[in-house]
């Protein structure tokens, strides 16, 4: 198992990704703590990584206060008395508005998505960093996305933020290296799902086409022709997270299907 008797934090644990990702990394050997906001999915998601016969922790968290951020770091060294994978995937889901229609409560949200990435991450690293450092190493391991790369229009909010985790993850990877702390990033791109569906759906309707041929349209141009699961994504972050990757710092793995190349 890569990650046996391991234990890991992932910030951000909802129902799609952080649901699959905590269950994998159960199955791989890993007692799991989740945090995010919403305390009935993290309750079934421990309930899942316990019922893979390893230990869990669920605490609510708004990833972006720094004295619940504290708050988890303690929680988890109280019940596990060791950290040794921290996953940041705290965002928030947004829409696709252009910068020129924004009007201030939007202008709001924006400033909260990317405070949320960005400064999200910076607290989780602070605040659970130093136990790693203090036991000789660990592993950082962050979501950002293509979009970390490459802007496009009405993602600007998105765009920041992960742009911003990217770049945050190179200093760290630089600070916290000579302690033995690695910090990588996985970028993923589409993720097969029910919201992806939807957004095909939507533009098919606006083109007067079908989904299918959308779908079909958008597969074709990935080198790989197929879109990305949940799974493939958490199997990308947990080999960063485990010793395969012993000399992996500052980079970011691509999971896109072959969507775009960096």
């Amino acid at each position: 198992m890569l990650l046996k008797d391991k234990t890991a934090v992932i910030t951000g644990a909802g129902p799609g990704l952080g649901r699959t990702l905590a269950v994998l990394m159960a199955r791989e050997g890993a007692d799991v703590a989740v945090a995010a906001r919403g305390a009935g999915t993290l309750e079934k998601i421990a309930a899942e990584v316990e019922a893979e016969g390893r230990r869990a922790l669920a605490v609510p968290t708004d990833v972006s206060d720094p004295g619940q951020v504290r708050g988890l770091a303690d929680a988890v060294m109280e019940r596990f008395g060791r950290v040794d994978v921290l996953v940041n995937a705290a965002f928030p889901g947004t829409h696709r508005k252009n910068v020129l229609d924004m009007d201030d409560a939007y202008l709001e949200q924006w400033r909260r998505t990317v405070e949320i990435a960005a400064y999200g991450t910076l607290l989780s690293c602070r605040y659970f960093a130093p136990h790693m450092v203090a036991a000789g190493g660990g592993s950082i391991v962050n979501l950002t996305s293509m979009s970390s790369r490459v802007g496009y229009a009405g993602r600007s909010d998105y765009a920041a933020g992960k742009s911003a985790v990217h770049l945050l993850s190179h200093c760290l990877a630089d600070e916290l290296g000579p302690s033995g702390v690695r910090v990588n990033c996985v970028a993923p791109g589409w993720i097969a799902s029910g919201t992806l569906d939807d957004w095909m759906r939507a533009r098919a309707a606006a083109e007067g086409t079908t989904f299918e041929e959308v779908r079909a349209r958008d597969v074709a141009a990935m080198a790989l022709r197929r879109i990305a699961s949940e799974e493939d994504v958490a199997r990308a972050v947990i080999f960063l997270a485990s010793e395969r990757a012993a000399a992996t710092t500052g980079a970011t793995l691509d999971v896109n299907g072959g969507q775009q190349f960096t």
